[in-house]
């Protein structure tokens, strides 16, 4: 079986970024628009340092060692499959074996960005109260221990710690996470962490670092067994972890950075001045259908995005939702024509050839319910416009955490908070119907407001008692 090869000299490439959180959406995308530089001949010295701070992140290190950093990325869509090599990533440090080579590898000279996709549910951030959470565990050890960190913020404090001590210059912080304002999430964790045990020091971040906002897009399943054994049928390379995405791409940065950037606008990156419209745009329409395609389809039961997006009782859900209560609450995007986007969605959304699981689209949904449906609930409660779609949506949420699909098949709920929630559930099950909408760590006061509570149960009866479809027409009447 051959081995991969990058598509030009990686020997001159210069590490620039320092990144956390190698997983297959950075290496569909940031990665992606940064090898494509290289092959202009325009980012030599912006190669990326990926860094692993999980202990999950052990086998990253295992593959990247193996493969040089290379891998590939396959772009399906309909039937048709294309491939690149991806060679930007220069190396791999897996922090629990050697954190100081992490913050060697932070304070170089050379490095001017540091870039985060550690998921929603990274940034320690209380979604009700929008702060950084100060008295988790493993913000309380790094204040404590600061010059030995074990969480990416911790490390990102310390390396900033030792920049000022040294007269260097700070790198920016580059959040491309799924996160509406992602860059101010990253500067409140990171300004928040340092306030713990050097307040003066917080002071110097929040004067003099750069926290840019992003919205970042490209849908990038699970890489699986059929994907690996494709990259060996069809291009003949030994790639323990490829990654699969769709061919849509977009990135749109806002152009907000202390010590420079690669020229990434020619890259296909959209660098503007204001971020704020397209990522409210891609969260309460691509990522809130996400979580519509999950939970109604679920509980159906479907398997896979492309089924539910192509049912056409969901997708009338989803697209009654969309236009009836998410457009509304969205900014003018220049540029941008909404119902062609929509359109554009279901097209991306009806990709088979992807395989995208419904289960991990609801993976989390603790973190991604409040940022992608429950903050246009609210403003939707206080333009004083309808909730009623929103509000059967968190429904079709609450009935799947009780476990059992339509067809009496197991629902399996993989949350981060399945220890709150699933208790709650469990009491919804017996009658409680507001069990679960009362817990505010992810509902805040929501179970306060007459209107939703009232669409809520409503919808959860006719899921529990009609099923999915019956409850959709009737919504939709």
């Amino acid at each position: 079986m051959a081995s991969l090869t990058a598509p030009y000299d990686r020997n001159s490439l210069i590490p620039g970024i320092v990144h956390f959180g190698l997983g297959n959406f950075h290496r569909a995308h940031q990665a992606m628009f940064i090898d494509r530089l290289i092959r202009m001949g325009k980012a030599q010295d912006w190669a990326i340092l990926g860094v692993g701070v999980m202990p999950g992140d052990s086998r990253m290190r295992d593959v990247m060692q193996e493969q040089d950093g290379l891998y590939t990325l396959v772009l399906k869509s309909h039937g048709k499959a294309e491939h690149l090599v991806i060679g930007s990533i220069a190396g791999f440090l897996f922090a629990p074996d050697d954190p100081e080579a992490v913050l060697t590898a932070m304070t170089a000279d050379t490095t001017r960005i540091v870039s985060l996709t550690v998921t929603e549910g990274g940034y320690n951030i209380d979604d009700a109260l929008g702060t950084f959470k100060v008295d988790s565990p493993a913000a309380v050890r790094d204040a404590e221990d600061p010059a030995h960190p074990t969480t990416t913020f911790g490390y990102i404090v310390e390396a900033l710690r030792r920049r000022r001590a040294a007269g260097q210059k700070p790198f920016t912080v580059m959040s491309c996470d799924n996160l509406q304002g992602n860059g101010k999430i990253a500067h409140e964790a990171v300004v928040a962490q340092a306030r713990i045990t050097d307040p003066e020091l917080a002071e110097w971040i929040d004067a003099n670092v750069s926290f840019p906002n992003s919205m970042v897009d490209r849908i990038t399943p699970v890489t699986t067994e059929d994907d690996i054994q494709f990259v060996r049928d069809n291009y003949g390379g030994d790639d323990a972890w490829p990654v699969t995405c769709e061919p849509f791409e977009q990135w749109v940065l806002e152009d907000k950075f202390t010590l420079g950037r690669p020229p990434l606008e020619d890259a296909g990156v959209q660098v503007v001045e204001d971020v704020v419209p397209y990522e409210l745009m891609k969260l309460r329409l691509l990522n809130a259908s996400h979580q519509a395609l999950a939970h109604l389809g679920r509980l159906i039961p479907l398997e896979f995005a492309d089924q539910a997006a192509a049912d056409p009782d969901i997708q009338a859900f989803v697209r009654a939702y969309l236009e009836r209560e998410a457009i509304p609450t969205l900014k003018p995007v220049p540029g941008i024509d909404l119902p062609d986007y929509v359109d554009t969605l279901f097209e991306r959304f009806t990709n088979e050839a992807i395989k995208d699981t419904l289960a991990r689209l609801a993976q989390d949904a603790s973190d991604r319910m409040p940022k992608f449906v429950i903050s246009t609930l609210r403003d939707n409660i206080a333009a004083g416009r309808s909730v009623q779609l929103g509000a059967a949506l968190c429904a079709a949420w609450a009935l799947g955490m009780e476990g059992v699909a339509e067809d009496g098949s197991k629902i399996a709920v993989d949350d981060q908070l399945s220890d709150e929630l699933l208790p709650l559930a469990a009491q919804q099950k017996q009658g409680q119907q507001t069990a679960v909408i009362s817990n505010q760590r992810v509902f805040g006061t929501l179970a306060d407001d007459a209107t939703f509570v009232e669409n809520f149960r409503r919808s959860l009866e006719s899921l529990r008692e009609h099923g999915a479809r019956e409850t959709i027409k009737v919504l939709l009447a």
